[in-house]
């Protein structure tokens, strides 16, 4: 068939780059993703950070998926928690997403508003929608753990318009 790929076809096409970091940045560049804050309880301070790698997983149950990296300062607190807040950005919440993806700020000072949710879980006001969710699998992969979550709580906000993340910037849908 022409065009298909065979399987003895391992040659790169000519002009292709080498698989590697550089390359899957660059063409995640040109993919619009969604925003979201994944929190978590510390024991002794809430944790946070930005994710746009999050994912629905499966509708029965319900079940989504995120990517953390194993070296970002909330991977520990994510490797251990019962239960943790996922946050899908609103419009208008660049400078939250980018709190939460800063390496080093005080995520949860002022002007971050957040309280107590389901399960002591830090809930951030104002987003579109939050979801309390309990790990179920924390799946190697390179230098991040994907993780697999079963919703047990949540609230969503109709006609919310989202944070969007693409060409390496924050912005609205058009």
């Amino acid at each position: 068939m022409p065009g298909a790929a065979g399987a003895a076809d391992t040659k790169c096409t000519a002009g292709a780059a080498q698989a590697g970091p550089a390359l899957l940045r660059s063409a995640f560049r040109e993919h619009a993703a969604g925003v979201a804050v994944i929190t978590a309880w510390g024991g002794h301070r809430p944790v946070g950070f930005t994710a746009t790698s999050l994912s629905s997983a499966s509708a029965e149950p319900p079940v989504i998926c995120f990517g953390v990296g194993t070296g970002s300062s909330s991977w520990p607190v994510i490797e251990q928690a019962g239960h943790v807040g996922v946050h899908m950005l609103a419009d208008g919440q660049h400078d939250l997403a980018a709190t939460f993806a800063r390496p080093g700020a005080d995520r949860f000072a002022p002007p971050t508003r957040w309280r107590s949710g389901p399960f002591g879980v830090p809930l951030i006001e104002g987003t579109n929608a939050w979801l309390v969710c309990r790990p179920l699998a924390r799946v190697p992969a390179g230098d991040h753990r994907m993780v697999l979550a079963e919703v047990v709580a949540g609230e969503s906000v109709e006609g919310g318009r989202p944070l969007v993340y693409h060409q390496g910037r924050f912005g609205t849908l058009a």
